[in-house]
């Protein structure tokens, strides 16, 4: 049973969504490495999780816009999205809902994977639809250790050379496939629970209202620019949950 939030971290929580947002409204991605990123610093990992489960599924639902197009796109991705659901459900039997100090240690590992190829401009070679089921199996296994599925989804779907609008669709499928996958196990481990429900689609108003500061922003930022800040701010977070959790382990062994 996950105890009720704090008044502080009730506000910590609307303020981390509505940055979220903000970063989703910008660059397209973003939500739930940020909100995972955050939330971790002051929850377990699978309660953030859970939290995340409503506004990332809206928001990307509402992403995969144009519906005549996602067919094509579908089949186009298909492999990479079996392979997510399959890849997801097995690694949430074998080690449940992210928890525990080690579920924070690989979430920081995942970020700064994910921020250091980012930084570094490093991009899969020329991607063929045959091996989505590989990329979605990873990234399934990311997804259910970690919360967050980015990795290696995202350069996956990058290296399909997709035209802009398109890459964007395609990521908002991709994320709503695994938001579901992961709301399966966080379900089947009790750690989305009814409160966790009530909370979640709380936090689709602050998650929109972030969106449109980052849709107004995104006319006077570089997005180039807003995301290099945004994975060196990833960079830091996943060095400390990371570095944090492995720092306390070894005074109490010292």
């Amino acid at each position: 049973m996950q105890a009720a939030l704090a008044p502080w971290q009730w506000l910590a929580v609307i303020a981390i969504f509505v940055v979220a947002g903000c970063v989703k409204g910008v660059i397209g991605l973003g939500l739930p490495t940020i909100s995972m990123a955050l939330l971790a610093v002051f929850m377990l990992p699978s309660h953030a999780a859970a939290l995340l489960v409503v506004p990332s599924l809206l928001s990307n639902l509402w992403q995969m816009r144009p519906l005549r197009t996602l067919g094509p796109l579908l089949r186009r991705t298909g492999l990479l999205q079996l392979g997510t659901i399959i890849g997801t459900l097995l690694a949430g039997l074998v080690w449940g809902a992210p928890a525990g100090a080690w579920a924070s240690v690989i979430l920081g590992v995942v970020l700064c994977l994910y921020a250091a190829s980012g930084l570094a401009g490093w991009q899969l070679p020329a991607g063929r639809p045959r091996r989505g089921l590989f990329m979605g199996l990873a990234t399934g296994v990311v997804t259910a250790v970690s919360g967050v599925f980015v990795i290696p989804a995202v350069p996956y779907l990058q290296s399909l050379k997709l035209e802009r609008d398109g890459l964007v669709q395609a990521m908002g499928l991709s994320f709503t496939v695994s938001t579901l996958a992961l709301s399966v196990n966080l379900a089947a481990a009790g750690a989305f629970q009814l409160a966790d429900v009530a909370t979640s689609c709380a936090l689709v108003v602050p998650t929109l209202v972030g969106m449109s500061l980052g849709g107004a922003l995104r006319q006077r930022l570089s997005p180039q620019a807003f995301r290099r800040c945004f994975l060196i701010a990833l960079l830091v977070l996943g060095v400390y949950l990371a570095a944090g959790v492995l720092l306390a382990g070894a005074s109490r062994h010292g």
